[in-house]
């Protein structure tokens, strides 16, 4: 007999947000409220028509409190049912803002998935929140298929932290802004079923 909390049908969605000028130019943004640029809103609503063709069951839908984030839920079409503090951004403290290449001025090599931001989370922290995601949106499959609706580096710790992967091997998993991966069941194991679909763009 099936275990209907593992049963292959039930799906976790997560979606980052689309494109803004700070994602655009590779800039760290947790906090900070930088709006979707015109070409992110066209693939908010692209993502929006792809996961309408996955005929999701009766979707919960839980969207980071950010605005790019349930903006991007609400031009997908995403009627969604709360906001949860536990899918914002990874914090990056002091390098909220800077680019990668900024960074490696002060420290070579940087990279969020291998060494620490100072003033912000580490990366037990995280793991730990990723895991809380993962037990919560699990425990609501029993019933209906869940979106989650957030952010880059975080979603991409959820995804390693549902395989069962330390949140570092969250590296190997690279998310597009308003793409999105389906996670879910083989044989009772939690498995990624699609990764990173990115939005067709040019199509309204």
């Amino acid at each position: 007999m099936i275990d209907p909390m593992t049963a292959p049908e039930r799906r976790l969605v997560l979606l980052r947000h689309g494109e803004t000028e700070w994602a655009r130019l590779g800039r760290h943004t947790s906090t900070t409220e930088v709006p979707l640029t015109e070409r992110g809103a066209v693939q908010a609503r692209e993502a929006g028509r792809q996961l309408s063709a996955l005929a999701l069951n009766d979707p919960l839908v839980v969207t980071s409190p950010r605005r790019r984030a349930h903006v991007t839920a609400t031009l997908a079409g995403l009627t969604h049912d709360r906001r949860w503090d536990a899918l914002t951004e990874w914090d990056y403290g002091e390098f909220e803002g800077l680019t990668t290449a900024e960074i490696r001025e002060q420290i070579p090599h940087w990279t969020v998935w291998t060494h620490p931001c100072p003033g912000g989370e580490t990366h037990e922290t995280v793991a730990s929140r990723a895991d809380m995601v993962v037990h919560t949106a699990e425990a609501a499959l029993a019933d209906r298929d869940v979106v989650l609706v957030g952010h880059g580096h975080f979603l991409r710790a959820v995804i390693a932290r549902w395989v069962e992967l330390p949140v570092a091997e969250g590296r190997r998993f690279l998310l597009d802004p308003a793409a999105h991966t389906v996670l879910g069941y083989e044989h009772g194991f939690r498995t990624i079923l699609t990764h990173n679909v990115t939005p067709r763009e040019g199509t309204e």
